[in-house]
């Protein structure tokens, strides 16, 4: 019984990390939603493959910082803090593409794939630079 006693002695901490990670990606997604100018749910519910990639590429982009923030973070509001600091630079991060290529607001809606690939790409690459910055 100690064995399974000291084997789940973490696991309180566990589920506050995991409920407070839960709560940053649904506000990641909550805001990232908001922030471009297309319905990106109801555009991957029509099949939309460009719509899918975009947001699957920034969702990871914006979950491997926020893991970095969970490994290295020495309490819940320093997760917290470097969360939220992940959720900026992401959300920034489209704002930098949209910037350098305007069409790829009427691409992803329209279904262009190489749009949808570029962004998911780009929100993956911010999101891997991000993670690996957090690694103090």
């Amino acid at each position: 019984m100690d064995f399974i006693r000291l084997t789940l002695a973490g696991f309180d901490d566990f589920a506050v990390y995991f409920a407070a990670s839960i709560a940053l990606v649904a506000l990641f997604l909550a805001i990232y939603v908001r922030v471009t100018p297309y319905r990106e749910f109801a555009l991957i519910r029509a099949g939309n493959a460009a719509a899918a990639a975009s947001l699957s590429g920034a969702l990871i982009g914006f979950v491997l910082p926020l893991a970095s923030a969970v490994a290295h973070s020495v309490n819940l509001a320093d997760m917290a803090i470097w969360g939220a600091i992940a959720l900026v630079v992401q959300v920034a991060g489209y704002g930098v593409a949209r910037a350098l290529l305007p069409g790829i607001a009427s691409g992803i809606p329209a279904g262009n794939v190489a749009h949808g690939v570029f962004l998911g790409a780009l929100s993956l690459a911010v999101g891997i630079l991000n993670a690996a910055c957090m690694t103090w």
